[in-house]
């Protein structure tokens, strides 16, 4: 064998080896790239907190066997279940009442021992007790709570605590790593980590929240936990989750900290929480409805209805309009601006740019305080005349449909809907047609009047008041 031959050999060991050493190389970038929540969680855990809860909750009393237990029942699960239903001789019937415990999260904001946490972890709480990091179990005295925001603060007598850096909801990217420590299932300082899936999220009567939506591992138990950066601070409040199981599925929702911070402020000051009102009831614009007030797409909060004596009706707003910004923000979704209302001070004037008929406007607003609505619709039973374009029945209201459904001098009640144009668009027997093509509806007469005057091929909006509240449709007769 030649001298030769061995470098050979390695050499091509050398080139086999090449391709292991760069995917090696590529491994130890990829996990240089991924975040390290090691040194936040030492940081900053500490100043999460355990909440328990004891409210005091009634139940029918179980039946009772009238001659006692029966010997030989076995200790377990089934035995306890027998004894619930069976306990007891001689009872049976009433009310009675007994102690629920409930585990969440929450963490300090001043070394002083003030805590945030979610409305729903302590509503009904008889006893709020937090568990501090050292162990260390302290009753809590309850400062505040607003159940619209979910947020509560609460104060335990201790001083110099671990507490939290509070950052910028607001500055936060979609994309970007956060991190949520909390207890759930009552697993003490469990870290899941995830991203920031969307910001500004409505969800079902959750008017006045933007929420933060991430992908990170939220479950029973974490609510009212703090949502980190990757820079330590608090951007916000885990709350809820989206789940058909009652476990994680990936949606969780959290309270944006500076709208927390803001609330945090006044139920320091006075115990409660105040909101702007601006006193209309809104909805979506859709393409068709866009398309039926000339807009170029699909944007702002239409108008449905104005509350009478309310702020808006005062500023001159009225029922078809659009608003396209309020205070200076752009209104993207009808659901931007509840929040934007909201968090304005009671008594501020605000300019609110709207379409009405084509035409952009500003109008200067003095707003409100936000009460509880109570609105209520019904349906009737009147004389039928026929709008045969949009193959529908209408009639007009009598004084006592008016008075139950709460309308004045307008409308129209739908009787009957047939396959056409008013059923494509939406309309459904018991509606009551409040405008159409931005003209107010009278009576049935005028009704049939306007919609023959109606413009083949092109969409209009129509206003209906329906169980629930108005709604704007988008009406389209189609060509001949």
């Amino acid at each position: 064998m030649s001298l030769h031959q061995p470098l050979r050999r390695l050499s091509w060991i050398s080139v086999l080896a090449l391709p292991m050493l760069l995917t090696l190389s590529l491994a130890a970038q990829a996990r240089a790239s991924l975040p390290d929540f090691t040194e936040l969680v030492e940081d900053h855990g500490a100043a999460v907190v355990n909440i328990s809860t004891t409210q005091k909750l009634k139940r029918p009393k179980a039946p009772r066997m009238p001659h006692g237990l029966p010997e030989g029942i076995p200790e377990g699960p089934f035995g306890d279940l027998f004894r619930h239903f069976f306990g007891d001789p001689g009872g049976g019937g009433g009310i009675e009442q007994y102690d629920a415990k409930s585990l969440g999260s929450g963490f300090i904001i001043s070394s002083d021992g003030y805590v945030l946490t979610n409305h729903h972890v302590i509503k009904d709480a008889t006893e709020i007790l937090v568990r501090l990091s050292d162990r260390r179990e302290l009753v809590a005295e309850l400062i505040g709570s607003d159940e619209r925001s979910d947020v509560a603060l609460l104060k335990i007598d201790a001083d110099h605590l671990p507490v939290v850096k509070i950052g910028s909801s607001e500055k936060l990217k979609v994309g970007e790593w956060v991190l949520a420590i909390g207890t759930p299932f009552g697993f003490d300082h469990s870290a899941t980590a995830g991203i920031v899936s969307a910001k500004g999220r409505a969800l079902p009567r959750e008017n006045y929240v933007p929420f933060i939506q991430t992908d990170v591992a939220i479950n029973p138990g974490n609510s009212g936990g703090p949502l980190f950066n990757l820079d330590g601070e608090v951007v916000g409040i885990n709350s809820q989750i989206y789940s058909r199981t009652g476990g994680f599925m990936g949606l969780s929702f959290a309270i944006p900290i500076d709208m927390a911070m803001k609330v945090v402020k006044q139920l320091k000051d006075s115990g409660h929480v105040t909101r702007g009102w601006l006193g209309v009831l809104i909805q979506d614009v859709t393409r068709e409805l866009a398309e039926s007030f000339g807009m170029d797409k699909p944007r702002g909060a239409l108008v449905a209805k104005v509350v009478p004596g309310s702020p808006a009706e005062a500023a001159g707003l009225k029922v078809g309009d659009v608003i396209t910004k309020f205070n200076g923000k752009a209104i993207i979704l009808s659901s931007d601006l509840p929040p934007l209302v909201g968090i304005t001070p009671v008594g501020e004037k605000v300019r609110v740019e709207i379409l009405r008929n084509g035409k952009v406007k500003t109008l200067s607003v003095k707003l409100g305080e936000l009460s509880e609505d109570d609105l209520q619709l019904a349906g009737g039973e009147p004389k039928s005349a026929k709008a045969s374009r949009l193959k529908i029945t209408v009639s007009d209201l009598t004084p006592e449909q008016r008075k139950r459904l709460d309308i004045s001098e307008k409308g129209v009640l739908v009787n009957q809907v047939q396959a056409g144009p008013a059923r494509k668009a939406g309309v459904r027997r018991g509606d009551v047609i409040l405008m159409i093509n931005n003209v107010e509806v009278t009576d049935a007469k005028q009704f049939r009047e306007l919609v023959k005057g109606l413009s083949a091929g092109k969409s209009v909006p129509m206003l209906v008041q329906r169980r629930g509240g108005p709604v704007f449709l988008a009406l389209k007769i189609d060509e001949d």
